[in-house]
């Protein structure tokens, strides 16, 4: 608690830097607003995923919630930048690439659906035609994390915006996590709220479509956090979890909370091992994982797995070329995915293949 009062108290002093950035994007989005800057637009569905804040949102689950959705009625393919990876450039997944080529989310994109192009590329304007050139069956393409990128005029843009931390109140960087203005949220079509809590009243919900002032072309949507089954990392053996399990958990992403009240809920105690966002982890970390890991006690000593490790999807990714060393450790991953509210799920789908089969009827 107070590491976190002190953390607040230091981002309220960089207070003038806040102003400047939201000078240089205030600026920046004028530019493209007046068309000095241009933003392209191709020949086919664009859908891009983004935020107006730095992370945590869940823009990787909603990437993958609408590959799954749309997999088997279209030829799609995601674009990420592919953030924290040792290349540059425009690159194509294949079946030796590894997350320190492309970056993790877009690992993770290609381990879950390898029949799906997975391309990564800082500039969006420049890989688009190399992934089509590529793949030219190629019929959409998921832009991930896209939303603040204006060079490519996406046509259908999904935001998303943590229901713990809503755009509407939010401050920009570094007082804030704020990347781009609150006005932006006028270029998106559909608006979801996510990490809502489960039993979200319909007054809740009125309240917030109260808060956000939707403009006559917007859709708002409400998602809650909805755990799958734990599988092995080597081995993807599932178990459920065990209140009496005693868990480390070991996460590098941009918020954890929501994974550790789950933890808080469904397990007596659990220990954490947290490392920074998109962390790239190396042999000494997991000697130290290791040590950590055999440190801890249990009191339920019958069971085989009295205690695990824990992690996401997202850093197993960056732990599975440790593949001979975590073989043998009870290393478990917990995959997350986007749960509509409110019985709207069906509609969330209907406008988004929608906008697919108008936009090809209209080319």
């Amino acid at each position: 608690m107070f590491s976190n009062f002190f953390l607040k108290s230091f981002r309220i002093l960089l207070l003038p830097f806040s102003l400047l950035y939201w000078l240089g994007i205030a600026i920046r989005n004028w530019l493209f607003d007046k068309n000095i800057f241009k933003s392209t637009r191709f020949g086919l569905p664009l859908i891009s995923v983004g935020n107006l804040s730095v992370g945590g949102t869940g823009k990787s689950p909603m990437v993958e919630y609408l590959v799954e959705m749309l997999k088997d009625k279209f030829r799609v393919a995601t674009l990420s930048r592919g953030y924290k990876r040792k290349t540059k450039g425009y690159a194509l997944a294949n079946e030796t690439t590894t997350a320190l080529e492309i970056g993790d989310e877009p690992m993770q994109f290609h381990l879950k659906y390898p029949g799906i192009p997975v391309a990564v590329g800082e500039e969006r304007i420049v890989a688009i035609p190399q992934l089509l050139h590529d793949r030219p069956e190629t019929q959409a393409i998921i832009l991930d994390d896209a939303f603040q990128h204006r060079t490519v005029e996406a046509g259908l843009n999904i935001l998303l915006t943590d229901y713990n931390n809503l755009f509407t109140r939010d401050f920009y960087l570094p007082t804030g996590d704020l990347r781009d203005l609150k006005s932006s949220y006028k270029r998106a079509h559909i608006i979801i709220i996510t990490k809502c809590k489960p039993n979200l009243s319909i007054e809740g919900r009125r309240k917030l479509i109260s808060e956000l002032k939707l403009l006559p072309h917007q859709h708002l949507y409400f998602t809650a956090i909805e755990y799958g089954d734990l599988y092995h990392i080597t081995t993807g053996e599932k178990i459920t979890l065990n209140p009496e399990t005693e868990v480390l958990l070991v996460t590098g992403i941009a918020n954890p909370r929501p994974l550790k009240k789950m933890l808080e809920e469904h397990s007596n105690s659990y220990h954490m091992l947290q490392y920074s966002d998109h962390h790239i982890f190396t042999i000494d970390d997991l000697n130290d994982i290791k040590k950590r890991f055999e440190k801890l006690e249990t009191t339920n000593k019958q069971s085989t797995l009295s205690k695990i490790i824990l992690t996401t999807e997202k850093d197993a990714v960056r732990l599975v070329k440790f593949n001979k060393e975590i073989a043998e450790l009870p290393l478990y991953v917990i995959p997350v995915r986007h749960q509509f509210l409110f019985d709207e799920a069906d509609m969330f789908n209907k406008q988004v293949t929608d906008f697919i089969q108008q936009f090809k009827k209209t080319e």
